[in-house]
């Protein structure tokens, strides 16, 4: 625990005050405007693609542009002279619009709520798949030789990772005493009520569990892998904040306080990562509180319903 601390400590030490100031200060902006005004709302109604996607890659593109212009002004720093810096800074956002505006509709039944759940299950698997082979084609083009952005596993120790989980713990379990968050855990309530919930089998609701979790595969693949790891050979550290950004940005759909903790929690993330290499301390911590909170939301709502 100490060396992750260590890792923060050392980033806000030498942090350039302005430009961490300057872009919290404007991300604050971003998440104030969405908030007051409903941008989210307003791309989600536009109907289908290409609308939402446009929507997104405009508000993507702009969290994920902008820090850069402010480290490039205050530091003189050249990242927008090198060409492979400037062609994927344009791709990220239209990459991550793509993944979100991508809804492929399967037929399996003709009951519309089977339809619905197996769609479901398909969505989050082969989103990681698409996303994985774009960034794996990235990879073959930029960084020719190397693991794919994020995916190593040597030298890793797990153990500050497990107590982030165990720290993490009792506040979910407090959580999911709560009604506005059992209205929303688990995520299965998203494709049925809760009576059906219970009317599936146990390994039903365990692959609709693996299928969701993927997807936070494909989160931390994209904004600590390839956001921050692709793109420090130009930026060094000063990839994390516009991933933070951009990553904020992201869960503009959310609630309020998880769409601001998003920002200093992609910034952590990203601190990990660039001193680790690796985006699987990260997942472990993502993906854990992910499904602890599926968990007290079912534990929850089981009580609950009693």
């Amino acid at each position: 625990m100490k060396e992750i601390t260590g890792y923060i400590r050392g980033y806000f030490y030498e942090a350039d005050k302005r430009i961490l100031f300057i872009i919290t200060a404007f991300t604050g902006l971003l998440v104030w405007a969405n908030y007051r005004f409903g941008i989210d709302e307003q791309i989600s109604s536009q109907g289908s693609f290409p609308a939402p996607f446009l929507g997104r890659s405009a508000i993507f593109l702009l969290a994920f542009v902008l820090p850069y212009i402010v480290y490039a002004t205050l530091t003189g720093k050249r990242y927008f002279r090198e060409k492979g810096f400037f062609a994927l800074l344009l791709l990220a956002p239209a990459i991550f619009s793509f993944k979100i505006a991508f809804t492929p509709h399967f037929s399996f039944s003709d009951n519309w709520r089977t339809d619905h759940f197996w769609n479901y299950i398909v969505y989050w698997p082969v989103l990681l798949l698409i996303i994985t082979a774009i960034l794996i084609l990235i990879r073959n083009r930029f960084d020719k030789g190397q693991l794919l952005y994020g995916i190593k596993t040597k030298n890793i120790n797990w153990k500050p990772y497990i107590i982030m989980l165990l720290i993490m713990l009792p506040l979910i379990a407090v959580a999911s005493t709560q009604p506005d968050f059992l209205a929303v855990y688990p995520k299965l309530r998203s494709v049925s009520d809760i009576e059906s919930i219970h009317n599936l089998d146990w390994w039903q609701q365990l692959l609709f569990e693996l299928s969701y979790g993927s997807d936070f595969i494909t989160i931390e693949l994209f904004f600590r892998g390839f956001l921050v790891l692709a793109f420090i050979k130009w930026a060094g550290k000063d990839a994390i904040l516009p991933m933070a950004c951009f990553y904020c940005t992201i869960h503009f759909g959310k609630p309020l306080g998880e769409c601001i903790s998003s920002y200093f929690g992609g910034m952590i993330l990203g601190i990990v990562v660039y001193h680790t290499r690796s985006i699987y301390g990260g997942l472990i911590v993502h993906l854990g509180i992910a499904w602890m909170m599926e968990l007290g939301g079912y534990i929850g709502n089981t009580i609950l319903n009693k």
